[in-house]
């Protein structure tokens, strides 16, 4: 399985503390990566394009040596990385998890175009420095700054809405199991009906009062839904009783 995280102040970090052990312990070998331009991975002044970002994955198995075809799970932006792979390389997916996700949409595009151009604009203010602070710690606040500070000095916000955007056929050719998850407060929680619509085998599963940190601040039920996922999905989980974290 690998594990795919989200865009801004993510990085693999988010699934190394909540799922990356549980589902290693249920025999699964598990990676997880920092997306280009996040975590540890290099900063670089352009190529942020959603492709870029399918690329990167790409490679990354490829260097790997993973020959058979992976579960992905991916968080937010991640998810939306995740679905793009399975467009691009269907014969290399196993399953989707996606969590509080959606396809590269121009609905999609346009809604994230909007929320970048704010954190633009809003990151680096004292006024939201000092929020940031006050209601999630002096960790989050650098991370916001740091993720303020990628975006106006990267064509990250400009070259992400790009896509390339996926067509409701396209869509439509994904014919892995895809799980869907959302928060039931979250604004993507509808995500969930369209998804169904287009892909014959999408479940949605909604956790009840909760937002678009689900991952985060619900682990253990989201833990809960991915390990019974792969259990469903994955022929070696009864074979092995271990497994390796990279």
């Amino acid at each position: 399985m690998v594990f795919i995280h989200g865009l801004g102040t993510d990085s693999l970090a988010s699934f190394y503390f909540t799922l990356a052990a549980p589902v290693s312990a249920a025999g699964i070998e598990v990676f997880a990566y920092d997306l280009r331009g996040h975590g540890r991975s290099e900063r670089l002044a352009a190529d942020y394009r959603l492709s870029d970002f399918v690329a990167d994955l790409s490679a990354l198995l490829d260097a790997l040596q993973v020959a058979g075809p992976v579960h992905l799970a991916g968080n937010s932006f991640g998810g939306t990385i995740a679905f793009s792979y399975a467009v691009r390389y269907p014969e290399r997916v196993a399953s989707l998890v996606m969590i509080e996700s959606e396809p590269a949409t121009e609905a999609w595009s346009c809604k994230l175009a909007g929320m970048l151009d704010r954190a633009m604009g809003q990151l680096g203010q004292p006024d939201a420095q000092r929020w940031i602070t006050e209601h999630y710690g002096a960790r989050s606040s650098r991370l916001a700054r740091a993720a303020g500070q990628r975006l106006h000095t990267t064509t990250m916000a400009r070259d992400i809405p790009s896509g390339p955007l996926l067509s409701q056929d396209e869509i439509r050719s994904v014919g892995c199991p895809v799980m869907a998850i959302f928060g039931s407060e979250s604004d993507l929680v509808e995500q969930g009906d369209v998804m169904a619509s287009l892909l014959p085998r999408c479940r949605t599963a909604i956790v009840p009062g909760h937002e678009h940190s689900v991952l985060v601040e619900a682990p253990c039920i989201v833990r809960d839904l991915l390990l019974a996922w792969i259990a469903e999905h994955d022929r070696t989980t009864h074979l092995s009783n271990g497994g390796r974290q990279g």
